[in-house]
């Protein structure tokens, strides 16, 4: 077939124009992410530790191009399901999950896996469904940290009371499970008591005040967070620090604060907005079809008072 010549004009510009468009979308150092939507599913904004983690991943989003979009479940699993369903109604073209339960997550997340859109989980797996990247920190060796930085504060004896974090997490379990394992190394401290806190500071505060009332010769306490550490160096009041030596977990700045003061031994520090950044880099990948990693870990690092003062420069 011959073109005339106006008609092989307008074929070549309709050609330029194609490939034009193509190289904006995929081309010219854009990545098929850039102008994405995607649900950030957070457990709690009360929580500075996560206030910290969506900070981080506002950051990495805005350095990609992405839209977050950010849904605050307030601690309640059914809260969350019924915010996911919303997000796959409204069309969002990735999911990162911070469950507020670790297998209730999993009745959210699976319809969004079928449909073929890409979910990355924060800070805590979500049991019973594939998502397709875990972004974590080692939270069994983080207990195992907590286990032998506590016994060491306590010269190795004595009785101790767990504060536990939200049941049915992953983190609350992993931490709980490596703090176990380390403190099966120190046959003369005995846990006498251990309850949960949900994670939450004022109530730690009631746990530890009735638990230590029943307990008054506990020389140690681990919580595995942050707040509730802080809860329980209330609870303590003058002993914190002194007679009862506090192991948390985060590296909160509130928690660094009180490790300065004296009040608490040891925080397993997290970092929390590297946790947001990395998941957030992760689910870019995924939306430009690269494959990642199942498990992706971000290290902790033992924080007491010989080291606290690089954490809060």
């Amino acid at each position: 077939m011959k073109f005339s010549s106006s008609q092989a004009t307008a074929l070549t510009m309709s050609v330029a124009l194609l490939l034009t468009a193509t190289a904006c979308n995929r081309g010219g150092g854009d990545t098929a992410s850039e102008g994405d939507s995607v649900t950030l599913a957070v457990s709690t904004l009360n929580n500075p530790f996560f206030v910290e983690l969506r900070d981080g991943a506002q950051e990495a989003a805005d350095e990609a191009g992405i839209t977050l979009d950010v849904i605050d479940a307030q601690n309640d699993s059914a809260t969350q399901t019924n915010q996911l369903a919303t997000a796959a109604t409204s069309g969002t073209d990735g999911v990162i999950i911070n469950p507020v339960d670790s297998d209730a997550a999993a009745a959210a997340v699976s319809p969004l896996v079928e449909d073929g859109t890409p979910v990355v989980a924060v800070d805590r797996a979500v049991n019973g469904a594939e998502v397709q990247s875990l972004v974590s920190s080692d939270n069994v060796a983080g207990g195992k940290q907590a286990a032998e930085e506590l016994a060491r504060a306590m010269g190795e004896k004595g009785k101790v009371i767990v504060l536990q974090g939200v049941a049915g997490t992953s983190a609350s379990r992993d931490r709980g499970a490596g703090f176990t394992e380390g403190l099966a190394a120190y046959p003369d401290i005995e846990v006498v008591a251990q309850q949960t806190a949900n994670f939450d500071r004022a109530e730690a505060l009631n746990v530890a005040t009735n638990l230590l009332q029943s307990n008054p010769d506990v020389t140690g306490i681990f919580a595995e967070n942050d707040e509730m550490a802080l809860g329980a160096i209330q609870a303590l009041g003058d002993r914190a620090g002194s007679e009862v030596s506090v192991v948390g977990f985060d590296g909160t700045e509130e928690g660094l604060a009180a490790i300065e003061a004296g009040t608490m031994t040891a925080t397993i520090a997290q970092q929390p907005a590297e946790l947001g950044k990395r998941s957030v880099e992760v689910l870019a990948q995924l939306l430009n079809d690269e494959s990642v990693e199942s498990t992706i870990p971000v290290p902790v690092t033992t924080v007491n008072e010989e080291n606290v003062g690089e954490f809060t420069e």
